[in-house]
């Protein structure tokens, strides 16, 4: 079997594992595998990415933060590359959330092109789900604020040139409009 292929995979059943009884916050409490699933796909399908230690990370972006992975568990399982990606898009739930979101702002920059792309692709599923299933809770100023949030996040990412930069800004659009035509509707 192709090693690529087979590193994908593992991740995607390690994750399916860690997140077995995760969900996510819509209405419909989705399964949350569902979402590292979604990036991974963004990144193949819509950025043209096909290095499997990004797709393994991408895949097993959310480990360490909402489950009790240790990087290092990572690392014996898909090796240091996979590990230092995951970690790269960590963040530090220690850390008071409006913390957390600065850091995201601020460590942009500084990203490895993997996880620059991992979290631009990030960006885009959550801002897919803001517009069309967000969670239950969240009122119109939130979904704008998250919108406006994740824009900045990207907008520090080392990718301006890449075609999902393009796409972060269509789903950015579609979802500010929607979230309009929500409150409209109200």
């Amino acid at each position: 079997m192709n090693q690529d292929i087979a590193l994908i995979l593992k991740a995607a059943s390690f994750a399916a594992s860690k997140h077995k009884n995760d969900k996510r916050k819509d209405a419909e409490e989705t399964p949350y595998i569902n979402h590292p699933l979604e990036v991974a796909r963004i990144l193949i399908e819509e950025g043209g990415v096909s290095e499997a230690t990004v797709l393994a990370a991408a895949i097993l972006h959310d480990t360490v933060e909402d489950t009790r992975t240790t990087p290092e568990e990572i690392e014996s399982l898909f090796g240091p590359v996979v590990r230092d990606l995951v970690m790269e898009v960590t963040d530090d739930k220690g850390l008071v959330k409006e913390t957390r979101k600065r850091l995201q702002i601020d460590n942009a920059p500084k990203k490895s092109s993997g996880a620059a792309m991992i979290k631009l692709a990030d960006k885009i599923a959550n801002l897919r789900d803001v517009a069309s299933r967000p969670p239950a809770h969240w009122q119109l100023g939130r979904r704008i604020e998250y919108a406006g949030w994740a824009m900045r996040v990207v907008e520090g990412l080392p990718v301006s040139e890449h075609p999902l930069v393009d796409v972060f800004k269509r789903e950015f659009e579609r979802c500010v409009q929607t979230c309009m035509k929500f409150d409209g509707a109200s």
